[in-house]
Formats: structure tokens, sequence, C-alpha cells
């Protein structure tokens, strides 16, 4: 089968195309997009983040086989054009290492067969999830994807950047520049082996100037014993190599002998490739004594070795003591807290989880001046088992005293039991609790003009000897505040008390009205036939009223009677009303006047001439006193009976302009509709105008 092909080298979607023929024609070609993930899963240790190979710089890392596996797609910056692609995560092994001293970092990856491609990724995963590779891109420092086949790493020599996916025939560059470390970042570093084939690669750290060796040199550190006196844990000060430690625990011998070691495990060898803790086990319960657990070579004829082969020194002795166990009490109460329903109690021996009552039948609490009762208790377990137990209280305790917990026998006749199998003694431990605090407070009120001066306060009960006073974002502190403020304002006042345990709050909005402000409405202008309504809006404390109307009268009520209107009148007249009111005991006065515009009549009639020449004398064309009018539309047309100008606002008069453009001089049509206000009568009017220039 003969398959013609367009290459495109730009697409990162096509890692490579074969590896042993590049041309137009290929006879059998397999494409394997590098965009898809898939295929079995890695469970190897070393192939997944999580589980990386811990690194010592001195060491070359052989991988006779590589197992075919496939996880999460890698992000690659600065691929598959703009951002970056996702490129398959084929076949990998991840090493993690620490930077000691900082420099640059050089590395030699080197196939084991011919015609192999290897790729990596390096990442900077201080303080991350190592999985976190997979959804975080910002991690990556550099890496290199180039499809030729050969040795790849990172080297003096290298590019900047990172060589995206190609094929064989490009000879695309397979160094990456040596990137910088930084002292006491961790760096995780992926090789993926794209040809599917099993076979391996060398991986030696050579050519930078970066340490990444652990100058620290394994040593133990303590050993305790269990309860029964079979199973002793060592702890370590650094992590040391899992296959350095034999199963029957050779590594390891009793003084005095006792009892002899039957095994050693490491914690977490079943997940990763090195522990800082073993459990060491013996052949019988160790008498009570003072004894040293001793490190030799072990069967395997080495120590403990950790990642470079620096083993624990021959005879480093760990000396720990065996006491029987003795039945324990609790260690003490956590700090209630403020109105606590729960009480934390600690122990220094875990609690076996299955011996807690769940109806907390095995504590009391007494004492104080609130009576509670205890309705369950639980425990963190894990395990089945858990360092404290938590008390539920069928209330929170919210008054001032000293308590007492009790621990004594629950439903099941025994109190709690420790991970040693011992009964726990009845006993009982006081604890105190603080009164909840009540942040309300009062307000005292001096009246003024314009200002008033307030001054807050707190009773200081249950404690209190905190307070903090928020008052329209200005902050003081003690058991009073004051403030002056606006007579006439809306004011957030706020205190937070505490006396050490409780802590409290209280914000309340003060609306302050007392200020005098004189107001009234009226109309702009009305008809002399009309009665004059006056609205007073005025507002504060007011007590006394003085109106004055000019020529119209006066008055002392707050709401005075409606005016009636002078109908003698020969042109339009404005007439100045004004309100003086007043606070007496305060001595508060404020004074406000408006104007009203009363016409000489209310006749709606549209002038037959107009001289729009600006003298301030029929300027303007339009309904006159049309006050009355109800949805009134007037509208202008020429003498060829185009509009020129309309309205439904009386007010809104024709300057003699179309479009900012004078009209000539001559006669105009109007067109006046509206609906009498008074009568509700529907009045249709039109006639001539002449505009005069």
């Amino acid at each position: 089968m003969t398959i013609f092909v367009v290459l495109d080298n730009s697409r990162p979607t096509l890692k490579r195309i074969m590896r042993s023929t590049y041309a137009l024609i290929i006879t059998i070609l397999f494409l394997t997009p590098y965009l898809k993930s898939g295929g079995q899963a890695c469970t190897t240790l070393g192939q997944t983040p999580s589980t990386a190979f811990p690194v010592c710089g001195t060491s070359v890392f052989t991988q006779s086989t590589v197992p075919i596996c496939a996880t999460n797609d890698i992000f690659v910056p600065g691929c598959s054009g703009t951002g970056g692609a996702n490129y398959q995560n084929k076949n990998p092994f991840f090493y993690r290492f620490t930077c000691y001293t900082a420099g640059t970092l050089g590395f030699l990856i080197t196939p084991l067969a011919n015609q192999e491609d290897y790729d990596w990724q390096l990442y900077d995963i201080t303080g991350r999830d190592p999985n976190e590779i997979f959804t975080n891109n910002s991690l990556v420092v550099t890496g290199n994807w180039s499809g030729s086949y050969g040795v790849t790493g990172a080297s003096a020599s290298g590019v900047n950047f990172i060589q995206c996916a190609s094929v064989p025939a490009d000879n695309a560059p397979t160094f990456a520049q040596m990137p910088t470390l930084i002292v006491g970042h961790t760096y995780l570093l992926m090789v993926s082996h794209y040809s599917d084939t099993q076979s391996g690669y060398t991986l030696q750290f050579a050519g930078g100037t970066a340490v990444i060796t652990d100058p620290l040199l394994p040593r133990a550190t303590n050993a305790t014993i269990s309860c029964d006196g079979r199973v002793v844990t060592l702890k370590l000060n650094k992590k040391i190599k899992c296959s350095s430690l034999t199963a029957p625990g050779t590594e390891f011998i009793l003084n005095p002998a006792a009892a002899t070691v039957i095994s050693a495990v490491g914690d977490s060898c079943t997940t990763s490739f090195d522990v800082d803790e073993i459990t060491i086990t013996l052949s019988a319960t160790l008498p009570n004594n003072n004894y040293q657990l001793i490190v030799r070579p072990g069967a395997d004829g080495n120590t403990l070795l950790d990642n470079c082969d620096r083993g624990i020194p021959d005879g480093e002795t760990i000396p720990f003591v065996y006491n029987p166990p003795i039945p324990i009490f609790a260690d003490s109460i956590g700090t209630p807290g403020c109105a606590p329903d729960s009480l934390r109690l600690y122990f220094p021996k875990k609690i076996f989880c299955s011996t807690i009552a769940n109806d907390g039948s095995d504590f009391l609490v007494s004492g104080g001046p609130q009576s509670v009762n205890v309705i369950g208790a639980s425990g963190q377990c894990i395990a089945g088992q858990t360092e404290f137990v938590t008390v539920r209280l069928s209330a929170p305790l919210v008054q001032n005293g000293t308590y007492q917990l009790t621990l004594k026998a629950g439903v099941d006749g025994t109190t709690i039991i420790d991970e040693c199998g011992l009964e726990l003694p009845q006993q009982s431990l006081s604890f105190p609790i603080a009164d909840t605090v009540n942040p309300e407070f009062s307000i005292t009120n001096q009246l003024g003009c314009r200002f008033d001066t307030l001054f807050f306060s707190h009773n200081g009960a249950n404690q209190v000897n905190q307070w903090t006073w928020t008052i329209n974002n200005q902050i003081s502190t003690g058991i009073n505040a004051a403030a002056i403020l606006p007579a006439f304002s809306t004011n957030t006042i706020k205190l937070v008390v505490g006396n050490g345990v409780c802590k409290d709050s209280l914000t309340q909005t003060l609306v302050l009205d007392n200020e005098v402000k004189a107001s009234f409405d009226i109309p702009v202008d009305i008809c002399p036939e009309d009665l004059l309504e006056i609205t007073n809006t005025s507002t504060g404390l007011i007590d006394s009223w003085r109106w004055d109307f000019g020529t119209l009268g006066s008055s002392m009520v707050r709401d005075p009677l409606p005016l009636s209107l002078p109908r003698n009148l020969t042109r339009d007249t404005d007439f100045i009303l004004r309100l003086l009111a007043t606070n007496n005991s305060l001595g508060c006065t404020d004074t406000a006047s408006k104007t009203i515009r009363v016409f000489d009549n209310c006749l709606i009639a549209v002038p037959t001439a107009f001289t729009p020449n600006g003298d301030g004398l029929n300027d303007y064309l339009y309904p006159n006193n049309a006050i009355k009018a109800v949805d009134l539309y007037f509208a202008i047309y020429n003498r060829w009976g185009q509009l020129v100008f309309q309205t439904r606002n009386w007010q809104e008069k024709w300057d003699g302009t179309v479009k900012g453009i004078p009209q000539g001089s001559g006669t105009y049509v109007w067109m006046l509709q509206y609906t009498h206000r008074d009568s509700g009568q529907k009045v249709f009017e039109k006639g001539i105008s002449v505009l005069i220039r």
C-alpha cells in the first residue's frame, strides 16, 4: 500500500512521521498524534511524578528497559502556535532532586539502542504537589521535544528555547541550554521515550555548576518502642534507599540481646524508592530495661544507604528505654474559646476509638454556674485510634466560671482504653469559661442648630475590657466615645467589644434630622383666578412658623390656607413668598423664599405677528399663557405647507429659524389643539401669524 502524504513540520500534533524514512512517498506510514493520550496506565515506580526517582548528582542512572505506558498530557510552552501545545507523555520516567548550591544544570540522556527518540522536560515543583505539572503550566523550566535520534539533554551549547515536535530529517537540535537552578528549590525531570520500544537509556548529570547532591550524611536519630515491647520505630535524619534494607532486618541487633530482629519494613517502600522511618519487629517482648539498637552491615553487605550509596556508620547506636505501660491520665483540655458547645480532651497516647461511648456517657461536666449535659463523644480516628476526644454538650457554656470535665465509666462499664490496652483511670480536669459579651450601647445627644454632639457609652458588663468604636470610619477605643455630627445626617456607628475570650459587635444606623431647614413648594406661575396652594416641606425640630406673602398677606401656622390672587393685573407680575422656621428652645432659625409669577390673564391665544430681532419684545411665536392646556400640540407651517416647528410644551417657542437658519418675512400658518384643564373642553384652532424682520 502506498500513501501520499504532505508533511507539515509546523504542526506539533504530529511529533514524528516514522523514524527511518522521510519522503513524499512513504510505503507504510503510522501517524501517532502527539496531542492524543491514552494507552496503558503507568504503574511502575518512577513512572509517575509522585513516585519519582530520588537523584544523586554523582550517580549514573541506567534504565535498561522502559515499560510502555502513558499518563496525562504534558503542556509544552511555545509550541503549536500561540500559548503552547499538549504533548502526549509517552513511556515516562521521573527524577526528583533539590538544588544545594546555585548554578547551571547539565545532563545527558543516552539511548541504549540506535534510532531511539527521547524527550524531556524540567519543572520547578518547590512547595508543590508533583502532580501539579499536569495542571499548572507555570512550573515548566525548560525542555526538548526534538524528533532527532540520539543523545539529548542540557548543555552550554544548547538552544535557548524549547525545541518543539519535529521529524528526524529536520535534524532539530536535541540539546537545550543549561537552566539555572535556585538554592533550596526542588525540581522534577521527566524523561519520555517516544519510540514504542522498551529499549532503555542512561541519565548522567554533568557539565553544570549547580550542586544537586545532598551533603547531609545519613544517620539514625531516635528509636521508640511500642506498648507491647515488640515493635521498634526507627527515625532517620534523611531518606535511605528501600533497596538497602533487608526484609529480615539483618542491619539491626539489640544490646542487651533480650530478643532478635525478625523483620524490618520501610514505612512507604511500596510507593517510593526511599524512606526515613523503619518499623522493626522483634522476636519476643522485651523486659523492662535500657536498650541500644545497633546498626551494622546486613546480609546484603551494607548498612542503610542514601541515594548516593553513603551508608549509616557501622556500629551506629540508638538508645531507647522500654517500660511496661501503666495507665495514663488525660493531658489537657483544649482552650474552650467563647460559648463552646464541645470540649476537646487530649491524651499522651492514642485512644482506641471503639472504646469511646457515642452517647458521651464516659464524660460528665459539672461545676460552674451553668448546668449542661454531655450528649456525645467521638475521636478523629485514623486506623481505629485517636489522639483526642471531642465531647459534645447539650448547650453552649456562656456563663463565667470554673468547670470540671470528669472521665468516668460509660454505659459499657469501663472508661476509654489507650493504645496499650489499658483502661484510663477516672479523673477530673478543670477548665475556665468566660462570659459572653453584649455590645449594646447607649447614645446621648446634645442638639445643635447645624451640628449635634453625641456621646456613646457601653456598660462594661461581663468583664469586657476591649472596646473599638467606628463612627463613620473614624476609630476610637475606650468604654466611651464622642463625636460631632451634622444635625441632618445619616451615620453608621459600630462597636466591637471583647473580654479576651469572647467578642461581639453591633452596628447601628443613626439618623439625625433636627437641623431646622425651611422649605416649601409653590407653582412657578399661576393664573389670577386660581387659588395659590402652598406645601410646607420644612424639616427638623421646628416649633414656630412665620409666613410673609408681601401684599398677599401673612400667616403664623405651619400650613397656611390657599391664597387668593389679584385679578386686576395689567401685566404678568412676580410675587415673593418667604418662610421663617424656628426652634425656639435651641434658638435655631432658617429662611426660605420663592417667587411666583401671576399672569395678567390665562386666555390661551397665538399672536398675529412677531419680530424675532432679539430686542426682548415679541421675539417668539407660541400660544400665550397656555398653563391650563392639557395634551397640547402646536405646529407652524410656511406658505408651501412645510412644517417648520412643532411642540407639545407651550413654553417651547419658535424663534423664526429652521435648523438655525432664519426664515424669511411673511405669513405662516399655525395649528393649535389642547384640552382645557378646568372645563375639560377639547379645543382645536388654526390661524396665521406674520413674521416681521
